[in-house]
């Protein structure tokens, strides 16, 4: 039995083509189901999102699983392999183990150290559960994943730092004012980047939100989704010594603010601290405003240096995790390969055992007389030669410490001894059971 992983995610492929192979949350289950129809597979789970489709199944056989997982997603989807099959990735076995603990972890995320993909896998479990796709192997494996995961979150700072330009506003704003709970926002401008920026101000605890907009339909459109208010351009002044924070990202080709504007605005909050960010480019509020006392302003590459520093810092945490992967990965594949790894070696004792029995019989059967000591001789010599025979392989595949899969020695010997043809498989079956 082997491990199978095959994907498409934001890094092999556009958004049109990954949308095309995605699976909604109502088809999931049938989706799964479907995939079992398939004699290959004994397990799946999928996992869509809108980064990535991913299907996680155990297979029989890994070169006609493939093949049987790239035509299903084809068929199922009414898609021509030929439009998607160049974007795939496929690993297998070790390779498989640890794709999955990195995604599960975080590292193969668009934004690496984002918390959002562990919950997702968890209710991909769970639905895979609720639909009884899940054996012995992969609900161990998602398990593994999971505490991978946590482990990486608790022995690394990957998801510390902010990388997101409206998210390294909100970092500075809690530098500032120390918390955020219970502050007024002004939205100068209604871009994307600033509506982003207010999202998390207010998740983090800010409570009035005031838009402002040239267009004043537009305004109100984007107050409606904070319970905030919507003022006129004309007079966003009046209002600004309400504001603790000000994000402004007008589009306007001049400074709309100057030290003038917010001389005036500091004396009437008696010198309340005000962080105001520029994410217009050209920039909307002159930066002499951050000559004035109390008053923090940030533009855009103010807030770019930020998260490039962060940055740096995840790639140096990811690299930790990296380490924490790698050594989890070596764990859980050697209680996987160890599943095979006792019943091969019962199906190889019996086999040689069964030829030493015929063997000596036969030889027995061609002397006209032969004493009970002679006969118990020979049992004694035939069964030391075949402990001899069989110590040093025994003993090779039970080395915890090959530099190679142990997968790739069992499924050699298996296939040298031919012991799935001859009664192994009943030994395997037992050993897994066992094993589980």
């Amino acid at each position: 039995m082997d491990l199978l992983v095959i994907g498409i995610n934001h890094k092999t492929a556009p958004v049109e083509i990954r949308e095309r192979v995605s699976f909604s949350g109502e088809e999931l289950g049938r989706s799964l189901r479907k995939v079992l129809e398939h004699p290959e597979f004994t397990e799946d789970m999928i996992l869509s999102t809108c980064n990535r489709v991913e299907i996680y199944a155990t297979t029989r056989d890994p070169e006609m699983g493939i093949v049987a997982l790239k035509n299903f997603l084809a068929e199922y989807h009414g898609v021509s392999l030929d439009e998607f099959e160049k974007s795939l990735y496929i690993h297998s076995g070790r390779g498989a183990v640890r794709h999955i603990f990195r995604v599960a972890s975080s590292l193969d995320s668009m934004v690496v150290g984002e918390p959002q993909i562990l919950g997702q896998i968890k209710e991909a479990h769970s639905l895979a559960v609720s639909h009884n796709t899940l054996g012995i192997i992969l609900n161990k494996l998602l398990h593994r994943a999971f505490h991978v995961a946590k482990k990486v979150r608790t022995e690394t700072k990957i998801g510390n730092s902010a990388v997101s330009i409206s998210y390294a506003a909100v970092e500075l704003a809690k530098k500032i004012f120390g918390t955020l709970e219970g502050k007024a926002v002004m939205l100068l401008g209604a871009g994307e980047m600033a509506e982003l920026a207010a999202k998390h101000l207010v998740a983090v605890g800010a409570q009035r939100v005031i838009v402002v907009s040239r267009t004043y339909r537009r305004a109100v459109d984007l107050a409606m989704t904070f319970d905030g208010e919507a003022i006129e351009f004309d007079g966003f002044r009046e209002s600004l010594k309400e504001m603790d924070i000000v994000i402004s990202s007008t589009g306007a080709p001049h400074y709309i603010l100057g030290p003038e504007d917010v001389v005036g605005v500091i004396k009437a909050r008696k010198n309340k601290p005000m962080f105001f960010i520029d994410i217009a480019v050209p920039r909307d509020i002159d930066p002499g405003v951050n000559e004035i006392e109390n008053v923090y302003l940030y533009d855009i590459d103010d807030l770019q240096a930020v998260v490039d520093t962060n940055r740096e810092h995840r790639e140096r945490e990811a690299m930790k995790a990296e380490e924490i992967v790698e050594e989890e990965v070596l764990k859980f594949y050697n209680w996987y390969t160890s599943l095979d790894l006792v019943p091969t070696i019962i199906s190889l004792k019996e086999k040689f055992e069964e030829i030493r029995k015929r063997e000596l019989s036969k030889t027995l059967s061609s002397f006209a007389r032969i004493t009970k000591k002679e006969r118990k001789s020979l049992e004694a010599l035939t069964s030391a030669i075949v402990k001899k025979i069989l110590h040093d392989p025994i003993t090779f595949m039970k080395n915890p410490n090959l530099n190679t899969d142990t997968a790739e020695y069992v499924n050699a010997v298996r296939k040298l001894f031919r012991l799935d043809a001859e009664g192994g498989g009943q030994a395997k079956k037992q050993g897994r059971d066992e094993g589980a």
